[in-house]
């Protein structure tokens, strides 16, 4: 027995889930509800890892961070809208828009 090779996630969301009629497959409501959930973590995650490399640019650029990190700020801020396990219950495309840095 050794590691398996090749193992590959599921990314993107079920097929076979309807919104119409959510719980006419509870199979793929679930695994909508794990995509979901996933793609949330993921989006959690990258802005942590962005607010770590705000940290460290606030440390090594000193008086100057206003400008050097101003980039960085954009990215996190950016980032963090529309993130979070609020309880609106909203579908996450409609936290408002999310806006891709050039």
């Amino acid at each position: 027995m050794g590691r398996k090779k090749g193992v590959r996630f599921e990314e993107g969301a079920p097929d076979d889930f309807d919104p119409e009629r959510p719980y006419d497959d509870p199979v793929a409501m679930l695994e909508m509800r794990e995509h979901l959930v996933r793609e949330k973590w993921i989006d959690i995650e990258t802005a942590k890892i962005l607010r770590e490399r705000l940290k460290w640019c606030y440390r090594v650029e000193g008086v100057n961070h206003l400008q050097k990190c101003h980039h960085l700020v954009q990215q996190y801020l950016d980032s963090t809208r529309g993130i979070g396990w609020g309880k609106d219950g909203r579908h996450p495309d409609q936290h408002g828009p999310k806006v891709v840095p050039e």
